[in-house]
């Protein structure tokens, strides 16, 4: 019966998420409950964590973020990684303390928790935004680099929003999804990554140790734009 209950709270959730993408409190109540309902089919994800060197030292270390001193990141040096996170934080208005730290006593419990409070700094280290498309561009980048279901229930919220409320958007959208994962995909795999032992290094060297070529995904991205739109054309009625 409890399963029942996580599965009726994560839809509600769902349907609240896809009215207005910005519910964050709302994500979280999905993803808990989502998880809870799922039971062990969080093993994907984490057999990508012992399959990758990051991973596997970070399941035997369990590092962890904490909570983000924004004001400390802000003094270290321009340009690098947690002077970065520290202003991007300040400049779309978002609080750390918004993000749960969560216990992490076992290996699924210690990748959620990861997962959770590093999803800003993944956007920082990706240069993904945090608007609708970039949201849905993260979770294209999680997906890209290990199965996760979690990142297809998102994405497909972000697909029902577009359908229900914002067609207008689904170029830029999909466009950004197919960045994504271009992005994704060349990158080297970014599970369970130390971050707090590189906020004194500077970004692009972050970047280039992880191959995580933005400007190769600008390139693609402006091929996409370039590539001829669909011509439909009418089928005669049948004779």
């Amino acid at each position: 019966m409890k399963k029942y209950w996580h599965w009726a709270r994560a839809l509600l959730a769902y349907t609240r998420v896809v009215r207005n993408t910005k519910r964050l409190d709302e994500v979280l109540q999905f993803i808990n409950n989502f998880l809870a309902a799922q039971g062990d089919k969080t093993l994907p994800l984490l057999q990508t964590f012992r399959d990758t060197t990051e991973g596997a030292r970070a399941l035997r270390d369990r590092p962890r973020i904490g909570r983000l001193d924004l004001d400390q990141l802000a003094m270290l040096p321009a340009g690098t990684l947690g002077h970065e996170l520290a202003s991007h934080m300040r400049k779309h208005g978002l609080d750390p303390a918004a993000l749960p730290v969560q216990e992490a006593h076992t290996d699924e419990e210690y990748v959620i928790a990861h997962l959770h409070e590093t999803h800003d700094v993944w956007h920082v280290v990706t240069g993904l935004g945090v608007d609708d498309e970039g949201e849905q561009a993260i979770q294209t980048f999680y997906l890209a680099q290990s199965p996760s279901r979690v990142a297809v229930a998102i994405l497909s919220m972000g697909f029902a929003n577009t359908l229900l409320y914002a067609l207008d958007q689904y170029i830029v959208r999909t466009n950004g999804i197919a960045r994504a994962w271009f992005l994704g995909r060349r990158a080297q795999n970014l599970l369970g990554v130390d971050w707090k032992t590189l906020w004194s290094t500077p970004l692009a060297e972050v970047r280039a140790r992880y191959d995580i070529d933005i400007d190769a995904a600008d390139r693609f991205a402006a091929g996409l734009r370039r590539a001829p739109k669909p011509v439909l054309v009418e089928r005669s009625a049948p004779l």
